[in-house]
């Protein structure tokens, strides 16, 4: 007869010695009544019936082998409902594959449940016939108890990062409103130039309309009243004299033209105003930082035109994938310090390149610097050097917090009296790129 797989028979246990039979079946009796497993035996099929339980199941279930032993059905009987079905369907496998494993409830003598590792190992006879079905039942209700705890706490934990995810996405809202803020004043600045203008125009425009229908009053006069050619022909010279026609045909032109540069000027800063704004964008989208750079030198346009020049150096860029309305409020950050870094007048230089599957965007000035003692600090939440009421002090460590994000990193240089020089560098497909669960 063949106990194969498993242990209690395994050729690794010594040889008794002939001599002492009844020594050696008491040790293994003590064995199987003290071991934290109850070892048990059933019929291999039909209802599986058991034709031996170890002495323990009284400790363990508070059930007697004997009556375990009497009832053909106690072992499904006893197996909670829930569990039961998995069980029944798949317990035939082990003619197959020789073993099997089950975690189900088991209703003990109380009638409460406890959860239980079963081990059931196929035994045969020397001509490979099912002979024996020998299982190990171990009580596993505490770490199961245990394994429910840290599965809540993975789930508060989940739900405290979630909150924290929302307090982040708040608070780089409000930065960036506040930024907005700041800009506001030349902002509007920048939008009321072209209305101005433009209603200008405009006005001059309704006066040069009704001039034109009074022309075309006074020729539709002329034609009515009875003349030789030449006659009308004197009487339209002097008409379109006048009305300088030649005049309002030439500035016409350029009032529509110029009016159409202004409103395009309004609407270029109102979408990026809109671009930069956008609320709680969480979808990874491929963009173009050269297109995110242009909308956010719309919305500082104002605050650096009267202290800087912005020089542009665009390298060929790829699309990158990205959260672009993010990487916005990083180049306005910057742009914005490298301007409030300028005390006279200087130099912006926005530089981009790429490089073996990462893109870089350079932003220097030719400001004031920053001092070696606060080089490593910039980074640190509410960390500033400006006047109170000029700044947060989350510009920058928000903005280190955004690169991350993306898989990137930044780099700072700067010397005391000469400028500084901020170098992001992002990858084309960061790893982390893609929707939050």
């Amino acid at each position: 007869m063949q106990f194969e797989d498993f242990d209690f028979f395994s050729s690794n246990a010594r040889t008794p010695d002939r001599g002492a039979p009844a020594a050696t079946a008491g040790r293994l009796q003590y064995l199987l009544d003290n071991t934290p497993s109850i070892i048990y035996c059933t019929v291999p099929s039909g209802d599986f019936k058991m034709t031996f339980v170890s002495n323990n199941a009284l400790n363990v279930l508070g059930y007697h082998p004997d009556e375990m032993v009497a009832d053909p059905n106690f072992w499904f009987d006893h197996i909670h409902p829930d569990d039961a079905p998995s069980i029944f369907s798949s317990l035939a496998q082990i003619f197959v594959e020789g073993a099997r494993a089950y975690e189900y409830r088991f209703r003990v003598r109380d009638g409460s449940y406890l959860w239980m590792h079963d081990s059931l190992r196929l035994v045969r006879d020397e001509h490979g016939v099912p002979f024996e079905v020998i299982g190990s039942l171990t009580d596993i209700t505490e770490r199961k108890r245990m394994e429910a705890m840290l599965q809540a706490r993975g789930e508060e934990q989940q739900l405290l990062i979630s909150k924290l995810q929302e307090a982040h996405d708040q608070l780089l809202q409000a930065e960036k409103m506040a930024s907005i803020g700041q800009l506001a004043a030349g902002i509007a600045h920048e939008i009321n130039n072209p209305i101005g203008f433009v209603n200008s125009n405009m006005s001059s425009l309704q006066t040069y309309v009704g001039t034109l229908f009074d022309v075309i009053g006074q020729y539709e006069a002329a034609m009515q009243q009875p003349a030789d050619t030449a006659t009308l022909a004197a009487r339209v010279a002097s008409v379109r004299a006048q009305a300088d026609l030649a005049y309002l045909q030439a500035d016409m032109v350029d009032l529509v033209n110029e009016s159409m540069d202004g409103l395009k000027r309004v609407r270029d800063i109102v979408q990026a105003l809109k671009d930069f704004s956008h609320v709680g964008e969480t979808d990874w989208q491929v963009a173009s930082l050269h297109a995110g750079l242009d909308s956010t030198l719309n919305i500082v346009a104002n605050e650096l035109k009267y202290k800087a020049r912005i020089e542009k150096q665009y390298g060929e860029l790829p699309l990158i994938n990205c959260l672009a309305s993010q990487l916005n409020q990083v180049f306005m950050n910057l742009l914005v310090n490298a301007g409030q870094a300028i005390s006279g007048e200087g130099v912006i230089s926005i530089r981009t390149g790429y490089a073996d599957g990462w893109v870089w965007v350079e932003i220097g000035d030719t400001g004031a610097g920053i001092a070696p003692e606060h080089l490593n600090r910039i980074f640190e939440p509410f960390f500033t050097t400006k006047a109170v009421g000029s700044g947060t002090g989350l510009g920058l460590s928000l903005s280190y917090g955004i690169i991350m994000k993306h898989g990137g990193r930044i780099d700072v240089a700067s010397e005391l009296g000469q400028g500084t020089r901020f170098t992001i560098r992002l990858p084309v497909a960061p790893p982390v790129a893609m929707p939050k669960a």
